[in-house]
């Protein structure tokens, strides 16, 4: 064989070997890629991923500034239960395009922030919210959390007033509501333990394929153990703001995915009625996960509330369908 064919042979041989450990990566961590993906496209959008050492502890956390020239308005997203500051990758280049300084954390336990032995409960992330904001220089700013990060949002404004000028929760824990799950739901052990979690995540969840719903298990596996902390911390009732949302104070946006089967829209309207001058606006055709599910219509609701001046009036109003 003369050099030329041997060459054009290796060369062969090493596209095919490239692609089969390509398929062999993208069936074995699937989950992986499509974290890269995400990150890549904040990266693409101006999000620039960060650490910072806050109170002794490593916090990550995404950073995106508004267009050239203007300091923006500084906005702190919280994250749910098993979810990290990446889930608001849908949000945060058109809040930042908007005007705002978006500063997206990593809960203590979730992400790429420190995973420390602790009890994960609704006050010490609380703390690592406050800790973290005195960190990167945030005097005061306006927060929004979603599900459990709705919870340490309220808890925040209620115990720090002078830290949040506005407050947007989605699909927010924190008040009592009768649940139809056992909580061990969210740490799947199994195949079908992830269809249920799905089920209630999601109004039409996907049938996942196998090799899919393998990664799942193993990410959620990963972390079960800070989710089971977590979720012992809150079912204790004690961080419980029932009794406490009549003092809230700064304007309030409530956003509900009509379908969340998770936490219902029944719990959205218990805060409603109890925060006095509070917004209700309601996403048909979501669930849990709205603020990713149906981005385009509560970005636009989030934007509208979070600039209106002055704040929007108590209310409650039905969004735009996603498509």
């Amino acid at each position: 064989m003369s050099p030329r064919y041997r060459t054009l042979w290796g060369m062969l041989v090493l596209v095919l070997v490239l692609g089969l450990a390509g398929v062999l990566i993208v069936r074995r961590y699937p989950l992986e890629l499509a974290t890269e993906a995400v990150r890549y496209r904040l990266w693409r959008s101006g999000a620039r991923s960060r650490y910072v050492e806050s109170n002794g502890r490593t916090i990550h956390f995404y950073e995106a500034a508004p267009p050239a020239g203007t300091p923006g308005t500084p906005l702190l997203l919280v994250h749910g239960l098993g979810a990290r500051s990446e889930d608001w990758s849908p949000l945060i280049p058109g809040l930042a395009a908007a005007g705002f300084h978006v500063y997206a954390l990593d809960l203590l336990g979730y992400g790429r922030s420190a995973h420390p032995d602790v009890d994960y409960g609704i006050t010490l992330e609380e703390q690592v919210v406050v800790d973290f904001m005195r960190t990167v220089g945030l005097n005061h700013a306006d927060i929004a959390g979603w599900s459990m990060g709705g919870w340490i949002s309220m808890k925040l404004a209620l115990d720090h007033p002078a830290l949040v000028d506005r407050l947007a929760i989605y699909d927010s824990a924190g008040v009592y509501f009768n649940a139809t799950y056992d909580f061990s739901v969210f740490t799947p052990r199994d195949s079908a333990g992830v269809t249920q979690l799905l089920s209630l995540l999601l109004p039409k969840p996907p049938v996942l394929p196998r090799f899919i719903m393998q990664d799942t298990l193993r990410r959620l596996q990963q972390n079960a153990w800070v989710n089971r902390r977590s979720v012992a911390a809150m079912t204790s009732g004690r961080d419980l703001l029932d009794f406490r949302l009549y003092a809230l104070r700064p304007p309030l946006l409530i956003v509900w995915g009509q379908q969340d089967t998770l936490i219902p829209l029944s719990a959205g309207q218990t805060i409603h009625r109890l925060v006095p001058g509070s917004t209700l606006a309601v996403a048909p055709g979501c669930g849990h996960l709205a603020p990713a599910q149906c981005s385009g219509p509560i970005l636009r609701e989030t934007i509208d509330f979070l600039r209106a001046n002055p704040p929007l009036s108590a209310g409650e109003v039905t969004l735009a369908a996603a498509h």
